[in-house]
């Protein structure tokens, strides 16, 4: 699907870009990969990684998705958008609201406007678990996010550009996750709740099943995996083995437990062996055609996918095992 294609990955220098990017190397033959980001620094770092020139693909694009004119020359020739740049620190957001505001939804906003004024052929954008059932505001912005990514397949009706959404949860030790936080603590770890649960996902997975669904998406549809739970305790003890655990309380904007298909949502969902497919209100119903046609189509009764209520768990072998490839550089 991506060989000879333009690809560009907007907040392309973060953990998630690099392995795609690395990804798209490793099984097909991009025309160009191009990392739009407003951090030269690390661009100049990623440089080591994936050098750019004229006998590489890669190339580097200093700019804002805050800047409609930058989108707009960076989108020259593009086939394909992953927009993955975005604002992400609950605490962050909490304290800069508007600032959140201008790249989470005013950026969507302006990706979707330049892929269609260049004639990008598909754009996936990257949401979260936050995004369902929100309760701050980092969240509520990806909420709003998902659903222009959504409708803009009604904005674009009269040319071929499609959108479409990936959400999942917590990537394991990725930037700013807590594994990096755990490995940091010595004498004790803070849990703010025994009882918390969290979906696990490693980087490749999140990088594979994302170029998965931009290939397969028709346009208007927000992809979940399905992915494993666990108990934040077992996450502790596989991380730091006998370093003591002390409940500190949950944290503002903090959920016990995360969603990643509401109830409300559900109904409009098709179920397959390894992902759920959820379908808006507002998409068109010849989008909607080739999932109501499925087998697969399951409305079913009211349903909540959970992490405390998943039916598929990883223990605290299976998590030793995950940072093991994480300390090897096996995770990205």
């Amino acid at each position: 699907m991506f060989n000879d294609k333009d690809i560009l990955i907007t907040g392309g220098t973060g953990s998630f870009g690099k392995e795609t990017i690395k990804q798209i190397l490793e099984n097909y033959k991009p025309k160009r990969i191009m990392v739009f980001s407003r951090d030269e620094l690390k661009q100049f770092e990623m440089r080591e990684q994936f050098p750019d020139g004229d006998d590489s693909v890669i190339r580097y694009f200093i700019g804002d998705v805050r800047d409609y004119q930058r989108l707009y020359r960076a989108f020259d020739g593009v086939d394909y958008v992953i927009h993955a740049a975005a604002l992400k620190q609950v605490p962050a957001a909490e304290y800069n609201p508007t600032e959140a505001i201008k790249t989470n939804i005013d950026g969507a906003i302006n990706v979707i406007n330049a892929a269609i004024d260049r004639g990008v052929k598909k754009v996936i954008a990257l949401s979260t678990d936050k995004a369902v059932n929100p309760i701050n505001l980092y969240g509520a912005t990806k909420l709003c996010s998902d659903k222009l990514f959504i409708d803009a397949n009604n904005l674009s009706a009269g040319n071929e550009t499609r959108f479409g959404v990936v959400r999942y949860g917590n990537v394991f030790g990725s930037r700013g996750s807590v594994v990096p936080f755990f490995l940091k603590q010595k004498e004790v770890i803070p849990i703010t709740d025994l009882s918390m649960t969290r979906f696990i996902i490693t980087l490749p997975h999140g990088a594979k099943f994302t170029l998965q669904s931009l290939g397969n998406m028709v346009g208007g549809e927000i992809f979940v995996p399905k992915i494993p739970s666990a108990w934040i305790t077992d996450l502790a003890d596989a991380i730091a083995p006998g370093v003591e655990q002390r409940v500190v309380g949950i944290r503002p904007g903090e959920k016990l437990h995360e969603v990643l298909i509401s109830e409300e949502d559900y109904r409009n969902t098709v179920e397959f062996k390894n992902q759920f497919v959820i379908l808006s209100d507002s998409t068109s119903p010849s989008l909607k055609k080739p999932y109501l046609e499925s087998n697969f189509w399951k409305p079913g009764p009211s349903y909540s996918y959970a992490s405390n209520t998943n039916i598929d768990w990883v223990g605290r072998d299976q998590l030793s095992m995950f940072l093991q490839d994480y300390k090897e550089g096996k995770l990205g």
